[in-house]
């Protein structure tokens, strides 16, 4: 029995939530990663999942047990990989979690080239919109643009995010087109989930703020730009969004004179990951890859 074998198929099965997309994924059977579980629960004479035809989660020993493996599995892998370096290769794995839509857009494509670089290294790579602590959650890396600080785990600027004021031809056909800051609150405004409905802007006047009223809220970003061109409201869209729309002319640009606060991209980092060499390497490759534009569309109708 390949006890590290099943250990990892646990730890997929958990964070996937489906034995099928985890054999997907693996590209192999369904039926080895049920025997890998199968495997561990005999190992252990206690059940880590319960199973049903609509849903698969975990059971009490399985979560209870889940971060202590996950940590196990790291620690091995770290211990081969410091091995290997021996060869001057990196070598490993790295969970790291990415915003959806910059992971479909930019991120994965970044990753993958980091992975042919070092064909040694694996990843796991979770996409989610949502704030997440690195340490809690068992990643090597959490790449997001919320300000967010945790113990522990520090931060690293990679990108900055700019973002503009924008709506669709039939939007301002139908409601007009605001003309100061404070026209916003009547409008209808699509907002983004954990940007929240308070918006700041930096005027020639100063910093002015305005609590809008949601249309809609998401946090999903490409949902809030295509809900915008719809015509749904008026929504603040990142630039890597909003360029393309503009130029095709299915977005137009709101009191151009004004400008959000930038917010930026930031690889967290856990201080005890830090000195593990593929955690620098990829880190590093962010850095570098990053620099000077995050995604070719930021080009397109840049100021």
């Amino acid at each position: 029995m390949d006890t590290l074998s099943n250990l990892k198929a646990f730890i997929a099965v958990a964070d996937a939530g489906s034995f099928s997309e985890v054999a997907r994924r693996q590209q192999v059977a369904p039926s080895v990663i049920t025997k890998r579980i199968a495997q561990l629960e005999w190992r252990i004479r206690a059940p880590l999942f319960l199973r049903s035809t609509r849903r698969l989660s975990l059971t009490d020993v399985g979560e209870r047990y889940l971060p202590q493996v996950r940590a196990l599995v790291r620690q091995l892998d770290d211990t081969l990989a410091g091995m290997a370096q021996a060869s001057g290769e990196l070598e490993g794995h790295i969970r790291i979690k990415v915003p959806t839509t910059l992971g479909t857009l930019c991120l994965s494509d970044v990753l993958q080239r980091f992975m042919q670089e070092q064909p040694r290294v694996s990843m796991d790579i979770v996409l989610a919109d949502r704030t997440v602590n690195p340490l809690q959650e068992g990643f090597d890396m959490a790449i997001g643009a919320l300000p967010e600080l945790y113990g522990q785990v520090r931060d690293f600027n990679l990108a900055p995010i700019g973002r503009r004021l924008c709506a669709a031809p039939s939007y301002l056909a139908r409601r007009g087109r605001p003309e100061r800051v404070t026209d916003l609150v009547d409008h209808d405004c699509l907002v983004f989930m954990t940007s929240g409905s308070f918006w700041e802007f930096d005027t020639p006047a100063g910093t002015q703020a305005v609590e809008v009223r949601p249309k809609l809220q998401t946090n999903d970003g490409a949902a809030l730009c295509q809900a915008c061109i719809e015509g749904l409201g008026i929504g603040m869209i990142s630039d890597y969004l909003a360029a393309p729309a503009l130029a095709r002319g299915e977005l137009i640009e709101l009191m151009p004179e004004i400008r959000f606060p930038d917010l930026w991209l930031k690889a967290l980092v856990p201080l005890k990951r830090l000195d593990v060499p593929r955690i620098r390497a990829l880190l590093d490759w962010l850095t570098l890859q990053l620099a000077q534009s995050p995604l070719p569309v930021w080009a397109v109708g840049s100021r």
